[in-house]
């Protein structure tokens, strides 16, 4: 029985399971959970007017564009149009996206232990995949966004690539590298995970027309990623008047922006990624791989750290203030820290390391399994409007810049702060434009203020104001 049971706990499989299994915890939740709700209900804002406006997939559209069509440049709509087509067949609902995201994390864990499997061995194959499941993975792997469900595509397709190298399986290597461009194209900077790949131009085991085809194969995979990020974009976001993807900037103001704050900045690499125990252990891999010469643990680990100060630079304070930024960073430091448990010499040690770094990633995610009760008591908001309204009207909302109530309204419009909501100016623009109904939200995403307009109706959630001016 004993045997048995080290078995399963030995096998990287059972816990990918494990944590698929306590993932589906609250799946069905609607996006409203408190980490990141706003960046997963533009998701599901761009999936659900696929099925209900438009579908063409080079057309993506969201709720908060006001009088405009909300067609706008995004990250390739790859991860919302499966959201779509799963919609299509069973109709809407709010939590496709994150089961469809946790499937692809999943498999995308087990082809990352495979992929470290073929260069290293498999203690350090289980360790780096154990850290990657607890890591903040944990959580990303079960939201409505594109990140893991991204890097994963990259992950599977690196391993489906390198088996190219070794077989000279066009199957694979047409697979892997179409994956990969589709990982990239739906992030851009999924391309992290992708950086080290460049070791194996330099390799000397691999024939130079291997190399050749493989290089060649991959670059043809990512030309539609730079045509849809540096010309679709641009023209959907010129041509429809709504800019809302944030493409970076320029890297002289990102390094002036980490210079402002760095402590902010390192804190994602030390504080919550792989967390503090993850962290010392991934320090540990490095020392280790020094000591013992692990050239290629340090040219991936190097490479990729590299990598993803391009995308800190590019980024400045946005990256700093948004944790997911470090997601596809995250192989390479589960790898590091994977090597680095499996050089501990005594195994119990090894064991408490794993058994902290599941224990702390739990305890500080498990916040997102949770729904506050303030944002539930949003979920009546689209029956309530439609007491006053017709699904084309338009609306202002006074959650500042979070989407999320729109959503949850299932309606188009504005959204603005309190201080621009009370601007009888403001407002009279935007009737000129069609604005029909005001919301106050007054507990979740917005605080209360007191309108010169009709009230329609009034809860300890909301009012309703029309546009017409009150009485004296």
């Amino acid at each position: 029985m004993q045997k048995q049971l080290f078995t399963y706990l030995t096998d990287i499989r059972f816990w990918i399971v494990l944590t698929f299994v306590i993932k589906m915890v609250g799946i069905t939740d609607p996006p409203i959970e408190i980490g990141h709700n706003w960046r997963q209900t533009t998701v599901t804002m761009v999936a659900r007017n696929f099925l209900e406006v438009d579908n063409n997939i080079l057309y993506p559209r969201i709720d908060i564009a006001g009088e405009k069509s909300g067609i706008t440049g995004m990250e390739f709509p790859i991860f919302n149009y499966l959201i779509y087509m799963v919609s299509f067949v069973f109709g809407y609902e709010h939590w496709f996206g994150r089961l469809i995201n946790l499937i692809i994390s999943s498999l995308g864990a087990w082809y990352f232990f495979k992929l470290v499997l073929k260069y290293f061995n498999t203690k350090i194959a289980f360790n780096a995949t154990f850290i990657l499941l607890f890591s903040i993975w944990f959580s990303y792997s079960r939201k409505i966004m594109p990140d893991t469900f991204a890097v994963s595509l990259v992950l599977i397709g690196m391993y489906f690539s390198s088996n190219y190298l070794d077989k000279k399986n066009l199957a694979h290597l047409f697979l892997g590298t179409f994956l990969i461009g589709l990982g990239v194209l739906s992030k851009l900077p999924a391309g992290v995970v992708l950086t080290p790949f460049i070791l194996y131009l330099f390799s000397k085991k691999y024939k130079i027309s291997t190399q050749l085809i493989l290089s060649i194969t991959l670059i043809i995979s990512l030309i539609p990623c730079l045509v849809w990020y540096f010309y679709w974009v641009p023209y959907l976001n010129s041509e429809f008047g709504f800019w809302h993807f944030f493409m970076g900037k320029s890297f002289l103001i990102g390094y002036q922006e980490f210079l402002a704050e760095p402590p902010v900045f390192l804190e994602k690499f030390y504080g919550t990624t792989l967390f503090y125990i993850g962290f010392t252990v991934f320090l540990v891999g490095i020392f280790f791989g020094i000591k013992k010469n692990n050239k290629l643990l340090l040219w991936i680990t190097g490479i990729s750290f590299i990598s993803i100060v391009v995308i800190l630079l590019k980024s400045g304070q946005t990256f700093a203030h948004h944790t997911y930024y470090m997601i596809p960073f995250i192989p390479a430091m589960a790898l590091t820290a994977g090597f680095g448990i499996s050089k501990i010499p005594v195994k119990s040690i090894a064991i408490l390391f794993l058994i902290g770094i599941s224990t702390e990633g739990i305890m500080n995610q498990y916040v997102d399994f949770r729904i506050p009760q303030q944002h539930k008591n949003l979920l009546c908001l689209e029956q309530d409007l439609s007491e006053f309204s017709l699904p084309s009207d338009r609306i202002l909302i006074n959650s500042d810049n979070v989407p999320t109530p729109m959503y949850l309204a299932q309606k188009k419009g504005w959204l603005a702060n309190n201080e621009l909501i009370q601007n009888e100016t403001f407002i009279d623009s935007l009737s000129m434009k069609g604005l029909s109904i005001i919301v106050v939200l007054k507990q979740a995403f917005g605080t209360d203020v007191s309108l010169p307009y009709v009230k329609l109706k009034e809860t300890e959630n909301y009012t309703f104001y029309s546009t017409e001016p009150k009485q004296p």
